[in-house]
């Protein structure tokens, strides 16, 4: 009987057609951040009951803007670019387990298949979307530069329905990109069992982070954001604005190897 290989669906004899291939994954990219504060109560709305408010500024959120390539072991998906190269917009709150403070992705937009799949492996709740960002190259003038005074806009919208628009206004260089996504990943994988009313067949709490970080030097400055909803998405009326606290970006490298299993309550029948 012939084995049939790959990390996720579509599994095959040589594992070629898998939607996502085996870890580790190689990211390399940039980060559009903007942070505000909301009334710490939506966040409390939007964790599991059994996850708390981190301790220090609980309404925080960042929403950000990524630009990646990524590739697997080997770099076969940097040949073919379609396979490599992406966009999403996230956003995120910090909570606290168990006394510790984490960072936890709740809502979360790409724009390739191969990414979603990879996120919801990794617990986050990845949906696609149109994302773009503006991007910083050092030659022409098509393109601002990383210096004071460079203004980067970014837009998100899923279903053609926009959902968020920001402009960051570069001021000076910083020590990091904001505190909100600043620590290991919180999150929850689950899948609802085939039998209805059965509960979750998987259910898992789940910490991760990247390693092998390489990262650029850090810019800060002045951000204006809108968010928005949609019949098909909540964002706005979720986590609205209450305070922009700034924006900032960063050109980044990491590598994810896989994470550590918190807590599993998965069904066993």
């Amino acid at each position: 009987m012939t084995a049939l290989h790959g990390f996720l669906p579509p599994l095959t004899p040589r594992g070629t057609s898998a939607l996502v291939p085996n870890l580790p994954w190689y990211y390399s990219g940039t980060l559009l951040t903007v942070e505000y504060l909301t009334d710490p109560a939506n966040v409390r709305a939007i964790l599991p009951d059994d996850i708390e408010l981190a301790p220090d500024r609980p309404g925080a959120v960042a929403i950000i803007w990524a630009d990646w390539q990524s590739c697997s072991e080997g770099g076969l998906e940097l040949l073919d670019p379609i396979r490599s190269q992406y966009l999403e917009a996230f956003v995120v709150v910090r909570c606290s387990y168990q006394g510790e403070v984490y960072s936890r992705c709740v809502a979360i937009w790409v724009t390739k298949d191969f990414a979603m799949g990879r996120g919801w492996f990794q617990g986050y709740p990845k949906k696609l979307g149109s994302v773009h960002v503006t991007r910083i190259f050092s030659r022409g003038k098509a393109s601002p530069r990383l210096e004071a005074g460079a203004r980067l806009g970014a837009s998100l919208a899923a279903y053609d329905h926009r959902l968020a628009s920001a402009l960051v206004t570069l001021r000076e260089p910083s020590e990091g990109n904001g505190f909100v996504n600043g620590h290991r990943m919180l999150h929850n994988r689950f899948m609802p069992s085939i039998s209805q009313g059965q509960g979750l067949s998987m259910d898992q709490l789940i910490a991760m982070g990247g390693v092998d970080a390489d990262l650029g030097q850090a810019w800060r400055g002045d951000a204006e954001l809108s968010l928005a909803d949609s019949p098909w998405d909540e964002l706005h009326s979720i986590l609205p604005v209450d305070e922009i606290l700034g924006g900032y970006y960063r050109e980044v490298g990491v590598t994810f190897a896989g994470g550590d299993l918190i807590a599993d309550r998965s069904r066993t029948v």
